[in-house]
């Protein structure tokens, strides 16, 4: 007899019961193969940011902002003060964006002081930097502070020539950090990759480089959500920007930097000067040299556990840089006699008025 097959009501063939399940099993098995990955995933990445918070690694550490310096991204210098910021613990920034007293207009001299920490007084109340101390010994002079922690002698000198229309100096001090400026001079990135202009030799000629400087890890920090709740989003963030902006590493450029800044300031009439934290042997030599005075701090005392001056330590500073400006005063009019009783050579003459 022929066999027919089992016709359902439709009149299509009928399917075994284990046939009309197989396929919802799949799915299901599929789905719980894809939530068991999913849950894996996030549990190694909880247990990644768990590890991350308890390790507290300085590069994606959130530092409060009572404990943060006053400053913002500038694609110029990497970093600058925000103008007219007073922070938690007090220091007010002018409408420059410098720790000191606004810029008054003066028919008097004015002596510019540019550095780092040092020059900004990291520690210190405002009444006992050595900027103020000097302007209770100077009535009649003008004094301007324009110290930016963290700085190296290349952004001090790009924030010179910025500062320069507003300020116009009649002596310019630099004050040197010796224990790191010839390292943050050789190199584009401070504290945890924090990118800054620098200065090299290309083609035989001196450069900034590194410009415009790229915002740091840390605006990201304190811009984004996930970033201010997450250390692995932190930590993604920190390891892009050392993939993305590579370290740079160059021959310690101070002396050219240096040469640099004397030569912008002389070149608009005003003097310049050079103040160093202690014993620089690898500064000095060039400074002899080229017959920039200068003055050391060796016993400037300095704050325990730090290594910035306490308030005793910027009066000894005040007291060595007035005499470093006394001896310059009395120096000035034997160099306008020099010049007199020394008359240029013609090719000299012609060169100087090709220069200028």
């Amino acid at each position: 007899m022929e066999m027919k097959p089992d016709m359902s009501a439709q009149g299509r063939p009928s399917v075994a019961p284990e046939m009309t399940t197989a396929a919802p099993r799949h799915g299901t098995a599929l789905l719980r193969a894809i939530a068991l990955q999913v849950f894996l995933f996030v549990l190694m990445l909880a247990v990644a940011e768990l590890f991350l918070r308890i390790a507290d690694f300085r590069e994606v550490r959130l530092i409060p902002e009572e404990s943060r310096l006053p400053y913002q991204h500038d694609p110029e210098l990497g970093w600058y003060p925000i103008p007219n910021k007073v922070t938690p613990q007090g220091v007010s920034l002018n409408s420059l964006g410098l720790r000191d007293i606004e810029l008054a207009p003066s028919t008097g001299p004015t002596i510019l002081f540019i550095g780092d920490s040092f020059v900004y007084g990291l520690g210190v109340a405002a009444q006992d930097l050595f900027t103020e101390r000097l302007r209770q010994e100077l009535p009649g002079v003008r004094i301007v502070n324009a110290g930016v922690a963290a700085y190296g002698t290349d952004q001090e000198f790009l924030l010179l020539k910025r500062l320069w229309p507003r300020i116009e100096p009649s002596v310019v001090v630099l004050v040197v950090c010796v224990d790191n400026d010839h390292v943050d001079n050789s190199t584009n990135s401070r504290h945890g990759h924090t990118l800054k202009p620098y200065l090299a030799k290309l083609d035989g000629e001196w450069q900034f480089r590194g410009l415009p400087v790229p915002r740091p890890h840390g605006y990201y920090f304190y811009n984004h959500w996930f970033a201010q709740r997450s250390a692995l989003v932190r930590y993604a963030i920190v390891g892009y920007m050392y993939a993305r902006h590579r370290a740079v590493t160059v021959p310690d450029p101070t002396d050219q930097l240096v040469g640099m800044m004397r030569d912008f300031v002389e070149a608009r009439g005003a003097r310049f000067l050079v103040g160093l934290q202690h014993q620089d042997p690898a500064l000095e030599p060039f400074l002899t040299s080229q017959r920039i005075p200068y003055t050391r701090f060796d016993d400037a005392e300095l704050l325990p556990g730090d290594d910035h001056w306490t308030p005793q330590g910027h009066a000894i500073v005040a007291q060595r840089l007035m005499t470093l400006l006394a001896a310059e005063k009395r120096a000035q009019p034997r160099r306008r006699e020099a010049l007199i009783r020394t008359p240029e050579r013609p090719a000299a003459a012609a060169q100087a008025a090709a220069a200028r």
